[in-house]
Parts: C-alpha cells; sequence; structure tokens
C-alpha cells in the first residue's frame, strides 16, 4: 500500500519505475556463468543494486574491472566498519589488503549479512581479480593499499578538524574518484582527470552519507562510529551522540544544516569533472551518484528526521533519475532543480545562512550559465500527462499481474 499511495501522489514516477524494474531483470540475465565472477556480480547486486544497474551499462572490459574494484573496497569496508573487530587484529588487516586480493585463499570473517557473505568467499573476487589486464591490477592495489593505510591512521585518530574530515573523506572515497579515473584511462574511453576533481567528486558522496548515516553511525554496537567532526558539533552539543535526542533538536539542525553547507562546497568541482567525459556510458556511470547525493542533501537539509530514522530520496525520484540522467543538460538542470528544493529550506535565523545561500547561488549560477536548463525535464514540476487517480490504479494493477506472470514463468 506503500508504494501505491507514493504512485498516487507522484503519478510521473509509474514509468520511471517500470523501465527500471525492467533494466533490473535483464542485468540480472546478464550475469556472467563462471562461478567466481558469477559470485561478484551477485555480491554487487546484493550490496549495491543501483551501482549494479548502472555499471552494465558499461563496456565488459571496464564493467568487470570496476565491478571488483567495487568489491575489493566494499570489503576493505567491512573490515574497517566492523567495531567487534579488535584494533590489533583490525590494522595489520588494512594495512595489507592490497596484498591480499593476490592470494586465492585468503578470506576473514567479518561483517553481517551480505558484507559476511563477501569476506567468507572473497576468493572468488581474488579469482576474478587475477583475470584482470595488468593496468586495471596495478591501478586498484595502488588505491587499496594507500586507503587501507588512512583507515588505518583513523583507526587511532578521531576526526576533530575540519581538515581532519576532508582527509578522512579523501581516504574512504577521493581515492576511489582517483582510481576511477585510472581505469577509465586504462580502458582507452578516457584521459586522467585531475587529482583534485577526482578528489572532490568522491569527497561529495562520501560526505552526503555521513550526513545521512548519522543516527546509524552513531547507535553502531559495540561500539558507535563518529565521522562528524568536533569542530563543528561541538559548537552546539557537548556529545556527538547528544545530537539525536529530542531536547537538542534546535542545535542538532543547525549542526546537521552547517554539515549540508560544508559539503556543498565540493559541488563546483563535480559539475568540471562530468563536463570533461566523452564516453556516454561513463558519464552516466559517474553523473547518477552525484545527481542522488545533491538529491539527498536536499532531503537532509533542516530535517529533523535524519537524527531520528532513515531519511533518502523516495523510489519513484530514484528512478527518475537513473532515466533521465543522459548528459550534461540533465545534469545541470537536476542540480539547479534540487539546488532550488534546498534554498527553499533555508531559514533565515539559521546560524550559518549567508555561507549556506552563498554555495547555492554559485551552484545556481553555474547551472544557468550553462545555457542549458531549457533543454531538459524538470525534477521539481511535474512534465508530461496529469494522470487521473483511477488510471494510475488500473496501471499499477495491470503491471503487477504482468510482472507476477513473469516470474511465475522462470520458476
Amino acid at each position: 500500500m506503500g508504494i501505491l499511495r507514493a504512485i498516487l501522489k507522484h503519478p510521473e514516477d509509474i514509468f520511471p519505475l517500470l523501465r527500471l524494474k525492467v533494466a533490473a531483470r535483464y542485468a540480472e540475465k546478464q550475469i556472467p556463468s563462471q562461478p567466481h565472477w558469477a559470485f561478484c556480480y551477485i555480491m554487487l547486486h546484493k550490496v549495491s543494486r543501483s551501482f549494479f544497474l548502472v555499471i552494465k551499462q558499461l563496456p565488459v572490459e571496464l564493467r568487470d574491472a570496476i565491478c571488483i574494484f567495487y568489491l575489493v573496497l566494499r570489503a576493505l569496508d567491512t573490515v574497517e566498519d566492523d567495531t567487534s573487530v579488535a584494533t590489533e587484529v583490525k590494522v595489520p588487516i588494512l594495512m595489507s589488503f592490497h596484498r591480499h586480493v593476490y592470494d586465492r585463499e585468503w578470506h576473514f570473517s567479518c561483517g553481517t549479512k551480505d558484507y559476511k557473505v563477501l569476506m567468507d568467499q572473497f576468493h572468488h573476487v581474488s579469482t576474478a581479480f587475477l583475470e584482470l589486464g595488468k593496468h586495471y591490477k596495478e591501478s586498484i592495489e595502488d588505491v587499496t593499499m594507500r586507503m587501507g593505510a588512512g583507515m588505518a591512521k583513523f583507526i587511532y585518530k578521531e576526526v576533530e578538524t575540519i581538515d581532519d574530515y576532508d582527509e578522512y573523506c579523501h581516504h574512504v572515497a577521493g581515492l576511489v574518484g582517483l582510481g576511477l579515473s585510472k581505469l577509465f584511462h586504462a580502458s582507452g574511453k578516457e584521459d586522467v582527470a585531475s587529482d583534485s576533481l577526482c578528489n572532490s567528486m568522491g569527497l561529495f558522496l562520501q560526505k552526503t552519507n555521513i550526513i545521512r548515516d548519522y543516527l546509524e553511525d552513531i547507535n553502531e554496537v559495540p561500539k558507535c562510529r563518529m565521522f562528524w567532526p568536533r569542530q563543528i558539533w561541538s559548537k552546539y552539543v557537548d556529545k556527538l551522540e547528544d545530537l539525536k535526542y529530542e531536547g537538542n533538536s534546535v542545535k542538532a539542525v543547525q549542526c546537521l544544516n552547517e554539515m549540508v553547507t560544508n559539503a556543498l562546497s565540493h559541488v563546483e568541482d563535480c559539475l568540471t569533472f562530468l563536463s570533461t567525459l566523452r564516453d556516454p556510458a561513463i558519464f552516466r556511470f559517474c553523473a547518477i551518484p552525484q545527481v542522488m547525493a545533491i538529491g539527498t542533501l536536499a532531503k537532509c537539509y533542516n530535517n529533523i528526521e535524519v537524527f531520528r530514522g532513515v531519511v533518502k530520496m523516495r523510489r519513484g525520484l530514484t528512478a527518475r533519475v537513473i532515466d533521465r540522467t543522459s548528459n550534461m543538460a540533465d545534469v545541470y538542470g537536476a542540480f539547479f532543480d534540487f539546488s532550488c528544493i534546498l534554498k527553499s529550506k533555508v531559514e533565515y535565523k539559521d546560524p550559518h545562512v549567508a555561507k549556506t545561500l552563498k554555495r547555492l547561488e554559485m551552484i545556481l549560477r553555474t547551472c544557468k550559465n550553462s545555457g542549458t536548463l531549457n533543454k531538459r525535464k524538470s525534477f521539481v514540476i511535474k512534465s508530461g500527462p496529469n494522470y487521473n487517480s483511477t488510471f494510475v490504479v488500473v496501471l499499477v494493477v495491470i503491471v503487477a499481474i504482468l510482472l507476477g506472470y513473469q516470474s511465475g514463468n522462470r520458476t
């Protein structure tokens, strides 16, 4: 009933959702037959469905390299995230992980659910890694080594200053941007982008995740994870976990808004990076997560629910982003729309209103100056036909029957 209500409220989501469903089923049928590659793509689908869909559009050789790159770093991240693993065990694994990818026998039991499966059967990932071309393997090894060392550093060091925050995000996400640029270049599809632009691409995504995941991280057991910099949150509360308490709601939202404003500082670089890409499939692969990030920030800004539960874009809007993001006109349009939504939520009593508005105005100006805003469909203003509720209900029922029929034929 929740999905039906959402569709009735946003009927423009119907066809993007349907196309996404069809694309997902098609992608699932394209999983390789070799056991190790099948494991990798099935695992990728389980830990990140949206990433799985976008990566399937890439050329096979590059797709395989990025699939393994993602799973290796996801495994590394699983070791870092598991607070039940003792520091004296965790740090050596992080520091040597780049060597473990060459060992078909290596595995380490940690994490939960699908992540535990990934770690327990990591030999499949190593086997697939060893089949990659030399340049791909070298790039993956280099980023894994640097990321593992950075993660190990922050096992002992808390995120105190904004510089610490940027450094941590560089180690866990900025390096991903650098690594992807190298993989794109190794495929012959793109030139190597500047380190600063690649870093900003990663930082924008990582900071968005850190903001959105506050409650999940702070409630982590047996030990909470704290990535918000003390330099920011200490202006509002004595302890980071105090932000989740109802008595601190006003201060919590002010702190949240400052965190979002900090993340917005990377948008200009992200737009510049995306504008340099030539290959359409690589462009979509890079652009869709960035659009999702600005949409998530628009949802999180000035939203006390970040400290109460899960805040994310609705499924239909996510489908529209995936469906509509094909070129820079689409990207400029999406950033313009979501920045307008964010701007509409800014309150003039907020302590950082001037800085927030300044950064939003810079983004809006860049999008306007692109000269492409009249060439895209808006994420704010409904474009397309208006459907009455009866038509929507009938369509949903028909789609459900068709999908159910197809599912029954496969069993």
